[in-house]
């Protein structure tokens, strides 16, 4: 255990709170040296926040010296023992708004002081502690800690300031980073999406959105593209078909319904409703349903709805391009170009036309 000199430091502890006191009780607001600064993060509908002071390095030296390595005794509070408060003034913290897990170990919904220990060596502990109001680390309490985790430090080009921020966002995780002088400390942080969007979905539906259908249908398409419970998604989207007040059969649900039981292995179902959603959908959707058929490699259906639109829209650029598309993948190459040519010819809008030409190059017709 390191001491800090306590001359040195309990005179600065009291210049300071004579400060803060005179600041308490004034009605003017004056700034900081090291600035307040808040960071968040959206990973699926999971909102993240730090909040922490900027000191800057202002030629000090950081790292071992006004970051002591190790846990310190800093001669004030109730703490023998003192990691470093990840930043200056009150304590730094962060808050989740769902359960999540930072580097492998779980760590639930709620707001946490954060701690950092240094070492030497180049990792440091990450700690986040139940008491997230105290001011710094003077007070801390090892049997607060609600988790700690080992981390490997990075070396970065110089920053001045203090900064913490997040990088590596991806559709279901992030890491947060503290940055300060030529030293990064990072923590990853991953959500479980799906089981997050899934639950708060189940409570929505049982208020004011699950009085519209198309909440019903969002939260059918949801499951059925993110993994949840097929059934528990059929469910949902009979509920926006038929049975409730604000039931309607449109082509969005039927085509939704047909894609779930796709999945489920009713591939009878599955056909009668991609008929019945063919009848009644308008040019672009028909089109849409075409492409999600290419996509299923259910060719045979592709071809027959895109060939429907151009039947009934014979002047529609972008009928003729999907046609042409369409016969493209599935190898027709005369007919691909064909159509695509018949496409350029009814003077197509920019994105296309450039479509049409990409695919000509393609098959060498250009």
């Amino acid at each position: 255990m390191k001491k800090i000199n306590h001359f040195v430091f309990v005179g600065t502890l009291i210049l300071s709170m004579f400060f803060v006191t005179i600041d308490a009780n004034a009605q003017l607001n004056t700034p900081r040296g090291s600035q307040n600064a808040t960071v968040t993060q959206t990973v699926g509908i999971t909102k993240i926040y730090i909040n922490y002071s900027r000191p800057s390095v202002n030629d000090r030296e950081i790292w071992g010296k006004l970051v002591p390595y190790g846990m310190n005794n800093l001669g004030f509070g109730t703490a023998k023992e003192s990691p470093w408060r990840a930043g200056a003034n009150e304590n730094t913290f962060i808050k989740f708004s769902d359960d999540v897990i930072i580097e492998g170990q779980p760590l639930k919904a709620g707001k946490y002081g954060l701690h950092m220990i240094i070492k030497e060596d180049g990792g440091a502990i990450v700690i986040f502690s139940n008491n997230h109001s105290a001011w710094g680390s003077f007070f801390y309490n090892p049997s607060e800690d609600a988790l700690k985790v080992n981390v490997t430090t990075n070396e970065i080009p110089h920053t001045e300031q203090l900064t913490f921020d997040f990088i590596n966002v991806d559709a279901t995780s992030a890491t947060a980073v503290l940055n300060w002088e030529k030293k990064q400390i990072p923590f990853k942080i991953e959500v479980d999406v799906t089981n997050i969007v899934l639950a708060d979905i189940r409570h929505k539906l049982q208020n004011q959105p699950g009085f519209t259908r198309q909440s019903w249908e969002q939260a059918a398409n949801f499951a059925l593209n993110n993994g949840g419970d097929l059934n528990e998604a059929l469910g949902w989207i009979d509920a926006a078909i038929a049975g409730q007040f604000f039931s309607q059969k449109t082509f969005n649900n039927l085509a939704i319904k047909g894609q779930i039981l796709n999945k489920l292995g009713n591939i009878n179902e599955y056909e009668n409703l991609m008929e019945e959603a063919s009848e009644i959908a308008n040019t672009n959707q028909l089109n849409a349903l075409g492409y999600r058929m290419l996509g299923a490699k259910d060719y045979d259906r592709a071809l027959k709805y895109f060939k429907m639109n151009v039947a009934n829209n014979p002047e529609n650029a972008n009928v003729h391009d999907s046609l042409g598309e369409c016969y493209k993948v599935i190898g027709d190459k005369k007919n691909a170009i064909k159509y695509l040519k018949k496409s350029l010819s009814l003077n197509p809008p920019a994105n296309v036309k450039a479509n049409s030409e990409k695919l000509l190059k393609e098959l060498g017709a250009m």
